[in-house]
């Protein structure tokens, strides 16, 4: 390390350890109705400190009773957060958006922290949220909008109004991004929020709310438009999903709990959107530009530490470049920096908690059993400090092992050979998941033939992921339901109604005459 990251590191650890301050000195609180307060049982948990597992944060554990007075509030709050104007509901939007930038910094520390993601890429945390925010908020005039479909004797056009109080469960990797991912499109459109966000990491979540809460007072309207309840998901999250206030849930995570919220959803029939789990594929053929594809294999897998939903956790490269490109990956995977969440130098950090560790170094193991090559990696870095994993390769692997079908969530990637298009496509689909896949090519044909046949929601060419905020984000199969993004958001948080309107010129049927 240089000495210019070496002083950056300090000022890091220095300013982190004074954002952090005020969540070690007191019992993190839920926001209800306006107010912060603990849990009405008193009951807590405690989150742990990725670099060292020690106690990070005591956070208050909500249950049943907490869950209801949030969504009482949210109710209570709904009908004057509805009535606001979408010119007003804009402006708002922006403000959260405003007060989230002066905030940045604190955001990424605080988030560096209590999940282990390298800062280089937590320093850009709060500015894709207050995007979320800013770009929602210029499409909450247009919310409502509907179609006109004429007939010959009707006029019948459509509107869009808010669904009502909806809940949100968000993951515990890159919360603040995908909080206001969430929450950003459901306020756009009139809901009112009740977030339950991931035990392991819930600490942005308070100053996302306490952000949200500021700017909806400051504007003049009622306590309970947002509300933040803590606690685990079989308590806390499954109240959330059983109630029929709650509306609707929007939810991220693994396909397994997706599986379960729907099932507690059931009997209210309310409406669900599920963003869960990948093993998604980054298909290289041998016309690709290898270069750049050797740079966007490695980024999708080892940044974010490899917990990322879209990360592109099997690499599937033709036959005939496998030797040159696994080599190259190899040369290049035992020269990621693995360090301190909060050094700039550090590329993967230590992994969110033990749990986590556990059941990522477990695959190492079940590879050797099923007869895969670990080229690099395989176990603890640094010692066995904290959560710290080492960057992992494996070669010399196929479609049935472990490693090439599960979602292992780290930073571990698997090297598949194939044999010509159709083959790619096969090994592509032959996983139970279809979130995101990555084509690298020359040939334009062969790009679209296989984007159209791969199952997957979203499809990459010749790129890395690269979000676009009108497109529609989610997956088919085990990875999901329903479509974030642009106008695909607002589709879930409201409810299209269709009006018709007689032109007087149509012939009543008569009964009973």
């Amino acid at each position: 390390m240089n000495k210019a990251a070496q002083e950056q590191f300090a000022s890091n650890v220095a300013a982190a350890t004074v954002a952090m301050a005020r969540f070690k000195s007191a019992t993190v609180p839920h926001l209800i109705g306006g107010s912060w307060r603990l849990s009405v049982s008193g009951e807590t948990f405690r989150t742990l400190d990725p670099t060292t597992n020690e106690t990070q944060a005591t956070v208050a554990s909500g249950d049943a009773e907490d869950i209801s007075a949030a969504a009482r509030a949210a109710v209570t709050a709904f009908p004057a957060w509805r009535a606001v104007a979408a010119a007003k509901r804009r402006e708002i939007l922006h403000a959260i958006a405003d007060r989230i930038i002066a905030r940045a910094d604190e955001i990424a520390l605080v988030e560096s922290s209590d999940t282990g993601q390298p800062i280089r890429y937590m320093a850009k945390a709060a500015l894709r949220g207050a995007e979320n925010f800013r770009f929602f908020a210029d499409r909450a005039p247009g919310a409502r909008d509907g179609l006109a479909l004429p007939d010959t004797d009707h006029l019948n056009y459509t509107i869009r109004q808010p669904v009502g109080p909806v809940g949100i469960i968000t993951p515990w990797n890159t919360p603040f991004m995908l909080s206001t991912w969430k929450i950003a499109p459901a306020l756009a459109a009139g809901c009112t929020v009740v977030h339950k966000p991931a035990e392991w990491s819930p600490l942005t979540a308070v100053i996302l709310a306490e952000i949200m809460n500021e700017t909806v007072t400051a504007a003049g309207l009622p306590p309970g438009v947002v509300n933040l309840v803590h606690g685990h998901g079989e308590s806390a999250g499954k109240a959330l999903t059983e109630r029929a206030d709650i509306k609707a849930v929007a939810f991220i995570g693994e396909s397994a709990t997706g599986s379960m919220i729907m099932e507690q959803g059931a009997p209210t029939l309310k409406r669900m959107h599920l963003e869960l789990g990948g093993k998604n594929p980054v298909i290289v053929f041998n016309d690709a530009d290898l270069d750049r594809a050797l740079e966007a294999v490695l980024f999708m897998i080892y940044s974010l530490n490899g917990e990322r939903c879209t990360s592109s956790s099997r690499a599937l490269v033709e036959r005939s470049i496998y030797d040159d490109f696994t080599t190259r990956l190899a040369e290049r995977v035992r020269r990621i920096r693995v360090g301190p969440p909060l050094d700039p130098s550090t590329e993967v950090g230590p992994l969110i908690h033990p749990d986590h560790v556990e059941k990522v170094l477990s695959y190492p193991t079940r590879a050797r059993v099923d007869g895969a090559t670990i080229v690099v990696g395989g176990g603890r870095a640094l010692d066995g400090a904290g959560n710290y994993v080492q960057p992992t390769l494996y070669t010399g692997a196929n479609s049935s092992m472990g490693i090439a079908q599960e979602e292992i969530f780290g930073p571990h990637l698997t090297v598949i050979p194939f044999d010509g298009e159709a083959d790619a496509i096969r090994i592509a689909n032959d996983v139970r998941y279809g979130l995101a896949a990555y084509i690298w090519t020359r040939d334009v044909g062969r790009a679209h033939r296989v984007a159209r046949d791969l199952e997957a929601g979203m499809i990459w060419v010749n790129s890395e992921n690269v979000r676009h905020l009108p497109t529609p984000f989610g997956g088919m199969k085990l990875s999901g339901i329903g479509r974030d993004g642009g106008d695909y958001s607002f589709d879930f948080y409201m409810e299209t109604k269709n009006i018709s309107v007689a032109y007087d010129s149509h012939v009543v049927p008569k009964i009973g005459a």
